[in-house]
């Protein structure tokens, strides 16, 4: 493609050969140019944001770094933050190109990579904490604490850099999203807006939920304590939950509890938010 630049330092080569990555990349590099062609007021934003970078992970680094640079830490020093994680982590570019399928696969408003990855905050803060995980485990929790409150700041999503995050996971709208320092949440989970993954209170240690893999979380769900929402279960909008929720159960209400049949999909990638089976569990 015309109008590609060789890229800074390490981060001009894919950091990871996977075929997903390449696809990815290939993608956004074609749904750019479409969209620079369309409409030429964006050209300096798109050849800014993707096609002057060299490969995915050179402008998924800028577009981290771009959205979270301040005063107390500019631009380039972001940047080779970020190029550090990506090089010695390369699962976070390639679990950052899952999402995006994810996005792409799940959100009916959305049939593109190049929409999610420029405007979606769920993303870009989905991969910032992803920065922030690789930092604090390699003792550096107050830049990994300085990135994490510049998310919060930013996008208004709020998610400890303790936290372990799987990949294909959508953040849909992400808007006042909290995840504590011990929660976990698996591949294929996809979870909506102003939801909560908290503890019960001031105790410590292991103390938050446990999101197995293909979990749907609906809006403004709270689930409180070091419990498991099982694989494929299904947390119905406003609920609060402070029990575990079984493998392919449905829950709702406050506090929450199982309602219909259990169901042998994993709503989290169907995105199948019903809650109306006919029989309830005894």
């Amino acid at each position: 493609m015309t109008g590609l630049l060789v890229g800074r330092g390490n981060l001009s080569a894919e950091p990871t050969r996977s075929s997903q990555v390449a696809t990815i990349w290939r993608a956004l590099c074609a749904e750019a140019a479409d969209a620079s062609a369309n409409d030429a007021v964006l050209n300096r934003a798109l050849n800014s944001a993707v096609l002057y970078h060299a490969s995915f992970a050179q402008a998924l680094a800028q577009r981290i770094a771009l959205k979270l640079a301040n005063h107390d830490l500019d631009h380039d020093e972001l940047m080779s933050v970020i190029a550090q994680a990506f090089i010695n982590d390369e699962s976070i570019v390639s679990d950052a190109a899952a999402d995006l399928i994810a996005i792409k696969d799940r959100d009916p408003s959305n049939t593109e990579i190049l929409t999610p990855f420029l405007y979606f905050k769920g993303f870009v803060a989905l991969q910032g904490q992803r920065v922030a995980h690789w930092l604090w485990h390699h003792d550096r929790v107050h830049l990994a604490r300085h990135v994490q409150s510049r998310i919060s700041e930013v996008f208004g999503v709020d998610i400890h850099p303790a936290a372990k995050m799987g990949k294909s996971i959508m953040l849909d709208h992400g808007s006042g999203l909290v995840i504590g320092e011990t929660a976990v949440v698996e591949d294929d989970v996809s979870i909506l807006q102003n939801v909560t993954l908290g503890g019960t209170g001031k105790e410590t240690g292991d103390r938050h939920p446990k999101v197995r893999r293909g979990a749907l979380i609906g809006a403004g769900a709270k689930i409180l304590g070091n419990i498991e929402i099982g694989i494929g279960a299904k947390v119905g909008a406003g609920s609060v939950v402070v029990d575990a929720v079984a493998p392919y159960t449905s829950v709702v209400g406050i506090p929450a509890k199982p309602i219909g049949r259990r169901h042998s999909n994993l709503p989290g990638i169907t995105m199948d938010q019903t809650l109306s089976e006919p029989e309830y569990i005894i």
